[in-house]
């Protein structure tokens, strides 16, 4: 039995710091010591599920201890956790689209995500853990498919973000459309997963990566991050004309080869087709939820609209990737780490993100 803190919500919009009791590893289990926790809007938005919860759902940390079944990990490895856990024989995992699994999904709600269901106790209860994963703690127990190797040079603090904001923003680039060299792309959004969207046309070879936001700091960032041209948009353009219209003046009048909408505001969410060409492809990275109401003319001329989940991740693929471009300096990791934070200092994290004082905010432990 390991003794581990963990930031608990009781899904009624608040959260506490709680002692949990986390059985031995058994099967295909690991024992993970979290050094690091990415935090983002989906852990706040956690605290309304309307259920308990220990919070997080990006980390990095050690093997404290493996299962009889684990293959690939020993203790002491460094390790990134994956949220987006594949079962490997369903239909989308079979199809490669480990990122839809049907069997391990949180977000859908089929399976459990790990074999043991009592494997933790918070106020002699079982908890579950956010996204199978509950990496707002000091350990936390996955199955072996949430793992995924971290290799020695990369820090905790920037690679507890690969598992969901970078994932999600260069997977929309990487995995969801053809961006090649001199395609034109216009950035809808410029915090964390906006940048990392920059970041990914970057590498592909993007000739105008075109970024948009209603704050110039956000804009000065995002040339940091690779973005050539920028746009300060209007914080009131219901018909998106004044954006539309900036973004044509620099592609020729046609509009962008693709667009990414990264606000997370449902009244954005057809702002990217507004923004690309005929035969244009609009990617809607941050997963709204609302319903919305759509002008179908925004669709004519071979328009494509997508909504990826984390980026299409596949993360035996993905992760090593990314890490790879890190290490070669072409992907800024660190750089998006604004601040870190301790487990007593969370409300501080959520306070500063939602003020636009930060790109991204990590929990470290220790």
């Amino acid at each position: 039995m390991t003794l581990s803190k963990a930031i608990v919500t009781n899904g009624d919009g608040s959260f506490s710091i709680k002692e949990t009791e986390i059985a031995a590893p058994k099967k295909d289990e690991l024992l993970i010591k979290v050094e690091a926790s990415g935090v983002c809007h989906t852990d706040f938005d956690s605290m309304s599920w309307g259920q308990k919860l220990i919070m997080g759902h990006e980390g990095a940390g050690t093997v404290s201890a493996v299962g009889p079944d684990v293959n690939d990990f020993k203790v002491g490895d460094k390790v990134i956790l994956n949220w987006a856990i594949p079962c490997g024989h369903c239909s989308p995992c079979s199809d490669g689209h480990q990122n839809i699994c049907e069997e391990n999904s949180f977000v859908t709600g089929k399976g459990h995500g790990h074999s043991s269901l009592e494997s933790t106790i918070c106020d002699t209860q079982p908890i579950k853990r956010s996204f199978h994963l509950g990496t707002m703690a000091e350990y936390t127990l996955v199955r072996e498919a949430a793992v995924c190797h971290l290799q020695e040079n990369i820090p905790y603090t920037s690679a507890c973000i690969i598992g969901c904001g970078v994932m999600t923003g260069v997977g929309s680039v990487w995995n969801a459309t053809n961006l090649t060299a001199g395609s034109s792309a216009a950035i809808l959004g410029c915090g964390g997963v906006g940048l990392n969207v920059i970041q990914a046309c970057k590498i592909a070879g993007a000739s105008k990566i075109i970024a948009i936001d209603v704050a110039q700091e956000k804009l000065d960032l995002a040339r940091e991050f690779g973005a050539t041209h920028f746009v300060l948009a209007p914080k009131s353009d219901p018909n998106f004309s004044s954006i539309k219209k900036s973004v044509q003046d620099l592609t020729n009048n046609r509009g962008a080869d693709y667009s990414f909408e990264c606000t997370a505001i449902p009244e954005l969410g057809a702002a990217p087709l507004a923004l690309i060409k005929n035969s244009g492809t609009a990617i809607q990275v941050s997963g709204i939820e609302q319903k919305i109401n759509f002008d179908c003319e925004l669709f004519e001329w071979d328009k494509i609209y997508l909504n990826p989940l984390y980026g299409k991740c596949n993360p035996q693929k993905d992760f090593p990737k990314i890490q790879d471009f890190y290490l070669s300096g072409a992907l800024k990791l660190d750089e998006l780490v604004s601040k870190t934070y301790t487990i007593n200092q969370l409300q501080n994290a959520f306070d500063d993100m939602h003020n636009g004082k930060i790109a991204k905010a990590v929990i470290v432990f220790n």
